[in-house]
């Protein structure tokens, strides 16, 4: 596919493509190479109200919710079919939109997409109520039913994956939703509400409006007919939602949030498995994941090893066209995330971290227009730093030295965020006590970045509140109804 192949988006509004009203839009790059790929309505409030509407009258009408409970697990296993059927298309678009690398697109993106439509297909003849047993001659029950019409507003760094993680419990649970993808990465959003409806879902069910985040996000977090509100995205951004939801109809909000990850590695760690562990997960999607591994914390012992090791291999990863099966990182997703990536990297300089490698544009070559950065390593850093305390979302490792297991508890700790942590180390009783004292949503001992559906995944502190995936995704669109009958 060709970026001449791909044709102008549209919103996707009650099984329809819509334009927006004010006939705006929005250009849609390729930041490996900076090639204009397509453009995408700029949505408005107008258009909003529109998504809105056909989701709330497909709820209203029972067109999805009233389906029998085989016939909605029967069409969300169709839907994960056809993104497997579809996976060298979307694989393709994803790398286009993102600049990550084909083998991370499908990977990571379309192959988890459709394993969790499969998984919360699963789960649509398992969510039900109870009987309780109360004092009294009474029959108490309860109603386990949708939340109604959900908001699902995505970022970029993963824009299958993380639409899927809300959309597939979403309609798992019988809602409608409006999904709002990032301005940047509207591609495959669009083309999943389009297999979507090929699969059976009824028109109206899942719509897609393409906008900015201050105009078609600020529009979806206000609207007094969404009853949900589920996010992915920055701290700062998940603040303006809960204000949103505040001075609107107190629609339920669920965020996910930033992370400032601790990478911890004790010196009886599998050495060999912790720099592999260390290595991706800063590197990995070039750095642009929640979840990176942004600050190691290596042992004193066994420090200054391990940090120039890291360094000599990130040396040798291949950037280039995330197209070719040899590239190993990709491009940042715009000029603007590169330029702040580069702004951290100063920072640290200024602040007196010792730059071990990287830290500049890479522009050789083909790169020349494309958004790349150097896999960058700082040692030396104080936990204080800038560079140690605020999400960089790109691929910039800063190693911290640590003396003993307090102080390495006492330095993960120690910042606003709390997503996720890994520990390294042989030592099982070492393992639990960090796994317990770590405060974040996921710890990871002797692995890193490992996901599965059935787990859930959210943050701690100012990462965020509520729960993707598992059964605890399913709480966060479901509300709870206590009956009563007199015997």
């Amino acid at each position: 596919m060709s970026p001449a192949a791909i044709q102008p988006g549209a919103l996707f509004i009650n099984g329809k493509r819509e334009d927006a009203v004010s006939g705006r839009t929005i250009e849609v790059r390729n930041p490996a190479t900076a090639e204009l790929l397509t453009t995408v309505p700029d949505a408005g409030s107008e258009d909003v109200d529109r998504a809105v509407a056909a989701a709330r009258t497909s709820f209203v009408r029972k067109t999805w919710r009233g389906l029998p409970p085989s016939r909605r697990e029967r069409v969300l296993l169709t839907l994960a079919d056809l993104i497997e059927k579809h996976r060298d298309e979307l694989s393709l678009l994803e790398t286009l939109e993102t600049g990550k690398t084909l083998r991370e697109s499908a990977g990571a993106d379309v192959g988890p997409s459709a394993s969790c439509f499969r998984y919360y297909a699963g789960w649509v003849r398992k969510i039900h109520g109870e009987t309780i047993p109360v004092d009294g001659s009474f029959l108490n029950y309860t109603l386990r039913e949708p939340m109604g019409v959900v908001g699902a507003i995505v970022p970029w760094n993963f824009p299958l994956q993380l639409a899927t993680w809300k959309v597939a419990p979403a309609l798992a649970c019988g809602c409608s939703v409006v999904l709002k993808p990032s301005e940047l990465t509207p591609l495959t959003a669009l083309r999943l509400a389009e297999l979507a409806v090929e699969a059976g879902l009824p028109e109206g069910v899942l719509n897609v409006v393409t906008g900015y985040g201050t105009t078609a996000g600020d529009a979806l977090a206000r609207h007094m007919d969404v009853d949900k509100l589920s996010f992915t995205g920055s701290t700062r951004t998940g603040r303006a939602l809960l204000n949103a939801s505040a001075e609107s109809n107190l629609k339920r909000v669920s965020l996910e949030l930033g992370g400032k990850s601790p990478n911890i590695v004790f010196p009886d760690a599998d050495r060999e498995a912790a720099i592999k562990g260390a290595f991706w997960g800063i590197f990995g999607n070039k750095g642009e994941i929640c979840s990176a591994g942004s600050r190691l914390l290596v042992h004193g012992d066994i420090y200054d090893e391990f940090v120039e090791t890291l360094a000599s291999r990130a040396r040798r990863l291949k950037l280039g066209d995330p197209q070719d099966k040899l590239t190993m990182m990709g491009s940042q997703i715009s000029a603007a995330q590169m330029e702040r990536v580069l702004g951290y990297v100063q920072s640290g300089v200024e602040e007196g971290a010792r730059l071990v490698c990287g830290g500049e544009r890479d522009a050789e070559g083909a790169k020349a227009n494309g958004f790349f950065v150097k896999p960058t390593i700082f040692a030396d850093v104080k936990p204080s730093m800038k560079i140690a305390q605020e999400e960089i979302f790109g691929p910039v490792l800063a190693a911290i030295r640590f003396e003993n297991t307090d102080h390495a508890i006492e330095i993960a700790n120690g910042t606003i965020y709390g997503l996720a942590a890994a520990v390294w180390t042989r030592d099982i009783k070492l393992a639990h006590r960090m796994a317990a004292e770590i405060q974040a949503g996921t710890v990871w001992i002797n692995t890193y970045n490992g996901f599965d559906n059935g787990s859930p995944f959210g943050g701690y502190k100012q990462s965020g509140f509520g729960r993707d995936l598992g059964m605890h995704a399913i709480e966060q669109y479901t509300q709870v109804k206590s009956v009563w009958v007199a015997l």
